[in-house]
C-alpha cells in the first residue's frame, strides 16, 4: 500500500520535477527517494563500493541495461546517496563530441564536462570545484582559530599556510602532481590576495580550457596544461585533494557508452577502450585511492565481439561472465551489473508512489483505485514479449498520461480508459528503445 501521507511528505517544488521528469522520459535530478522501488541488491553493491572509496581505495562498475531498463535512475540514485555521506561527484554523457580519447580532442571535453558538474551536497546541481576549494581554505583558517591562534595573532597567517602547503606538497610525487601543486599554490595565494582576476584563470587551468602551454605559461607561469591524453589523471588529482580537503572521496559517472560503440574507426574505438582497461586496471590494482567510476551503455554495447567493449580482448578476459553467474544467480560483486526488468509486484508500488504524487501536485482527491492500479499493471505486463522487453519508462509514459487524463476528464473513471482500445494489449505498441534513457 502507498504511505497515506506521502502527499505531505513532498513538496510541491519537487513533485513538479518528479512528474514533469517521468513523463519527458528523463531522470529527476530530485525526489528520487520519493519513487525509488526495487534495485535492492544493485544499490547494496555499488554502496559497498563506496566504502571501500572512503576507506582510500578505488571501484570500477558498469552496469548494463536496455534503453529504459534503469540504467541512469540507478547511476542517480547513488549520486544523490554519495553526496548525502560527504563525497564529490560528478557526470557526463558521452556522445559523438565528447568521448574517452579522440583526435580532435574528445578526450578533454568529457574532462570538461565532468569538471562542471562537479558537485556536493551543498552544491548539488554542479559547479562545485570554486566552492570546494574555498571551503577547504576557510577550514584550515577555522581549525587554525580553534587551535586559539587569534585572527590577529602574526602567526595566524603563517599557520594557515603551513598546514595548506602541507597538503599541496603531498601532491609532488603524483603524476602530474607538481604542477597541480602550483595551480592550487596560485590560488590560496590568490584567495588570501583578493584578487579574484587571478582566481579565475586558476579556475580556467583547472577546467582544461588552455588551448596551449604557451598560453598557460604567459598567464600563470605553468608550463603545463591539462589534455586529451591525460585528463583521467587530473581526475585522480582531484579525488586526492578533495579528500585532503574534507570529502571523503570522489564518484565518476559515465553514460552513453554505446556512442564508443558506434565509433566507425576501430583504431580510435580501440584507443577508447584502451583508456577504460586503464581506468579498470588501477582501480583493480589499487593505483587509483578515494576514486570510483560507473559506466552505462546496453548489452550490446559491452558485449558485442566485433565492436563492443568486449571486441577488445584484455576487457573482455576481465568482465565476462564466468561460468556459474546467469539470470537466476546475479553475481553482484563482479564488475558488470546487469539490469534485470522490474516484476509486476515492484511495478504495482511505483504505480501507487506516482499516484499519489500526482494528486498532492494537482491538489486533488485520487478517483484511481487499488483495482484499477492492478488492471493497469497486467495490461502492461500482458504485451507479447513484456517478459524480456517491458522497461518502466514506457510503463510510466503511459501511467502519468492515464493519471492526466482522468485528472482533467472528471467524467472518465480509470475504469473506463483502461477498458478502451487505447490501452487493450497490441503486439504494435511501441517497446520504448528509441527514448532517452531512464530507469526505475
Amino acid at each position: 500500500m502507498a504511505d497515506a501521507n506521502i502527499k505531505k511528505k513532498v513538496p510541491r517544488r519537487i513533485a513538479q520535477a518528479i512528474i514533469g521528469s517521468l513523463k519527458g522520459g528523463v531522470v529527476p535530478r530530485v525526489g528520487l527517494p520519493f519513487v525509488t522501488v526495487g534495485r535492492k541488491h544493485e544499490i547494496e553493491a555499488l554502496l559497498r563500493d563506496i566504502d571501500i572509496i572512503a576507506d582510500g581505495g578505488a571501484s570500477f562498475r558498469f552496469i548494463a541495461g536496455r534503453y529504459g531498463s534503469g540504467k541512469s535512475f540507478l547511476m542517480q540514485t547513488i549520486r544523490n546517496y554519495a553526496m548525502e555521506r560527504g563525497f564529490v561527484v560528478c557526470d557526463a554523457d558521452l556522445s559523438p563530441e565528447r568521448r574517452l580519447m579522440g583526435t580532435r580532442g574528445q578526450g578533454l571535453a568529457t574532462y570538461r564536462e565532468l569538471v562542471q558538474n562537479l558537485a556536493t551536497r551543498t552544491r548539488p546541481e554542479g559547479g562545485a570545484l570554486t566552492l570546494a576549494i574555498d571551503k577547504w581554505i576557510s577550514g584550515v583558517e577555522a581549525a587554525v582559530a580553534g587551535n586559539g591562534v587569534s585572527v590577529t595573532d602574526a602567526r595566524f597567517q603563517d599557520e594557515v599556510e603551513r598546514r595548506i602547503f602541507t597538503v599541496i606538497r603531498s601532491m609532488d610525487e603524483l603524476v602530474h602532481g607538481f604542477d597541480f601543486a602550483r595551480i592550487l599554490t596560485i590560488y590560496c595565494r590568490s584567495y588570501w590576495a583578493g584578487d579574484d582576476e587571478k582566481k579565475s584563470l586558476v579556475m580556467k587551468w583547472l577546467r582544461g580550457e588552455y588551448q596551449t602551454k604557451t598560453e598557460a605559461k604567459k598567464e600563470l607561469g605553468v608550463n603545463a596544461i591539462v589534455t586529451d591524453d591525460d585528463w583521467y589523471e587530473y581526475l585522480k588529482l582531484f579525488a586526492y585533494f578533495f579528500c585532503q580537503a574534507g570529502y571523503r572521496g570522489m564518484l565518476v559517472f559515465i553514460d552513453e557508452l554505446v556512442n564508443i560503440y558506434r565509433i566507425p574507426n576501430t583504431i580510435t574505438r580501440n584507443n577508447n577502450y584502451e583508456k577504460i582497461l586503464t581506468m579498470y586496471n588501477d582501480a583493480m590494482q589499487g593505483r587509483a585511492r578515494h576514486i570510483g567510476m560507473i559506466m552505462s551503455g546496453t548489452p550490446e554495447c559491452l558485449e558485442d565481439r566485433r565492436r563492443g567493449v568486449y571486441s577488445y580482448e584484455a576487457l573482455r578476459s576481465r568482465l565476462a561472465e564466468g561460468k556459474f553467474a546467469g539470470e537466476n544467480m546475479r553475481d553482484m560483486l563482479a564488475p558488470v551489473i546487469h539490469l534485470d526488468p522490474l516484476t509486476p509486484e515492484e511495478m504495482m508500488v511505483l504505480t501507487e508512489k506516482l499516484r499519489d504524487i500526482h494528486a498532492g501536485l494537482y491538489g486533488y482527491e485520487t478517483r484511481v483505485t487499488e483495482d484499477d492500479l492492478s488492471s493497469f499493471v497486467k495490461i502492461e505486463y500482458a504485451r507479447v514479449g513484456a517478459d524480456r522487453h517491458i522497461t518502466p519508462r514506457e510503463i510510466i509514459r503511459d501511467f502519468i498520461e492515464l493519471l492526466d487524463i482522468v485528472y482533467q476528464h472528471p467524467e472518465k473513471t480509470a475504469t473506463d480508459i483502461l477498458s478502451s482500445d487505447a490501452f487493450k494489449v497490441s503486439e504494435e505498441k511501441d517497446d520504448g528503445g528509441d527514448f532517452a534513457d531512464f530507469v526505475l
